[in-house]
Parts: C-alpha cells; sequence; structure tokens
C-alpha cells in the first residue's frame, strides 16, 4: 500500500488532493467520479463518509451528506467503496468524517477494518486535539496515519502540540469558518504555512476555500505539500446531477486544470 511519505517524498511539487463524499450521488456514480479523478492526476484522495450532522462543512458537502446517505450509503458500504477505489489504483486515501459513526462502530474495528481495505489515515473533524488520545493509541495499533486540523486562529502551543500528535499530514484550514468554494484565497495562509514548517517536517496541506487553479497555484507557491480542494469539486456534482457525462467531463477538466497550475508553479 502507497504511504503518505512515499508519494510526499517523490513529489517535486505540491500534491493534488481532491475531496469527495463517498457515495454522492449514488454508489455507482461517485465510484466513477473518482476514477475519473485519479485519472485526471488525483496525487491523494480525501474521502467522507456522509453522516447526518457534518458541523464543519458548508451547505454545499451538507447537500452532498444528504445525497449519499438518501441513495443508501453507510459505513459498511463506504468500505466497499474503498476497497474497489483500491482495485482501480493504489492511491493514498485520507478519511475524513466525525466520531460518532467511528464510536458506534467500535473504534478499533473501525480503524483496523479501514486500514485493511485500504485507508491511510483518519482525521475526525469533530475531536479536539484534547481528546485525540481517543483514536491515536488505536490508530497507529492499527497500522493509521493520524491528521489533525490546524485553524488560522490557532495558537503556536496548541500548533505544536498537534504537529506532535501527526504522522500523516497537518490538514491546515486557509479560513475561518465552514468549507466551501470562496472567491479570494485567504491572505493568512502564507503566513500560517511558514509558522507550521518551522514547528514540523510533517507534510503541511491547505484546504477550505480553494476554488480555482489559480488558489491551488498560491497556496503551492507558499510552501504547502498538498492542496486540498472539496466543496468547489462537489458543486460541479450537483450542478450536473442529470447529465452523468458533463459531471465527469467537468471534473475532469477542473482537476487536469488545477494539476498544471501546480505543476507550472512549482517549475
Amino acid at each position: 500500500m502507497r504511504t503518505y511519505k512515499q508519494i510526499f517524498s517523490e513529489l517535486k511539487r505540491a500534491a493534488l488532493i481532491p475531496f469527495f463524499v463517498i457515495g454522492d450521488p449514488d454508489f455507482d456514480t461517485s465510484l466513477a467520479i473518482v476514477k475519473t479523478a485519479i485519472d485526471a492526476g488525483a496525487d491523494v484522495l480525501e474521502l467522507g463518509i456522509p453522516f447526518s450532522d457534518p458541523i464543519a462543512d458548508g451547505p454545499t458537502i451538507q447537500k452532498a451528506d444528504i445525497r449519499a446517505l438518501t441513495s443508501g450509503i453507510n459505513v459498511q458500504k463506504a468500505r466497499e467503496f474503498i476497497e474497489k477505489v483500491k482495485d482501480y489504483k493504489d492511491i493514498p486515501i485520507g478519511l475524513l468524517m466525525y466520531y460518532n459513526l467511528i464510536y458506534q462502530y467500535g473504534t478499533q474495528k473501525f480503524f483496523s477494518d479501514f486500514h485493511e481495505a485500504g485507508v491511510n489515515s483518519v482525521l475526525v473533524a469533530d475531536l479536539s486535539i484534547d481528546d485525540a488520545d481517543e483514536i491515536t493509541a488505536p490508530a497507529a495499533s492499527a497500522g493509521l496515519d493520524t491528521v489533525f486540523m490546524v485553524t488560522p486562529n490557532t495558537t503556536p502551543e496548541r500548533m505544536k502540540l498537534i504537529a506532535s500528535k501527526t504522522t500523516g499530514f497537518i490538514y491546515t484550514v486557509s479560513l475561518l469558518g465552514v468549507t466551501g468554494s470562496r472567491e479570494k484565497l485567504s491572505d493568512t495562509v502564507e503566513v500560517l504555512i511558514g509558522k507550521l514548517k518551522k514547528l514540523t517536517s510533517v507534510p503541511v496541506c491547505v484546504g477550505f476555500g480553494i476554488s480555482k487553479p489559480e488558489h491551488a497555484a498560491a497556496v503551492a507557491s507558499a510552501g504547502a505539500d498538498g492542496v486540498i480542494i472539496g466543496s468547489k469539486i462537489v458543486e460541479l456534482i450537483e450542478k450536473n446531477l442529470s447529465n452523468r457525462e458533463k459531471m465527469l467531463a467537468e471534473i475532469s477538466t477542473f482537476l487536469s486544470d488545477v494539476k498544471s497550475a501546480i505543476k507550472h508553479q512549482s517549475n
């Protein structure tokens, strides 16, 4: 299984990391979307298991969760989905999800089962770093990396704590607020990346609000090891629910454009 260490050490540029809600709008279409993203140049995947109360997410991803849940996606089907993705290509996969789903499944069993399915890391969006011990030991014993979030208002002391408990990559939130496309990139990103780079050798990946190729290029230029894009891609799914071929084509074009922008930035 390909690891984050392998990917980030091999790349001479920032990694392209698209985010999708598993099963949005349905299992088969979602799998076709993820395969399209891989073919368009995704280096790592960030996948969400749909949840009824996704408090870190804005309206776009909330609606994606509703579509996926309505189509019958649950934790077991999410595991099947990941196995099918890994059958298509051995690409690192991070889960971004909420603790209730893990707790109900059984924490150790969840981590073991999903690592076996091909998952590299789990980020629990509603788990504070103060409660990280709930998952760090079970994740490590299952062979999973840990990923935690840093935001623009995280204090330097807490950044150090977060960095010390992170083995995969630090998910750097570019702005205050929930997920969603933004016209303008936050001006706090470069400073935040700089602070983290002084604290840790773990890769620093940036998400929230990145919705244009030029945003991705700017984040890469600021020193990020990875660029995470979610809401913009989920918008393309929502916009084309009645036309699957157009949906896949638009996602492919968008991700190819983002990849080109990142590559151009690193030349």
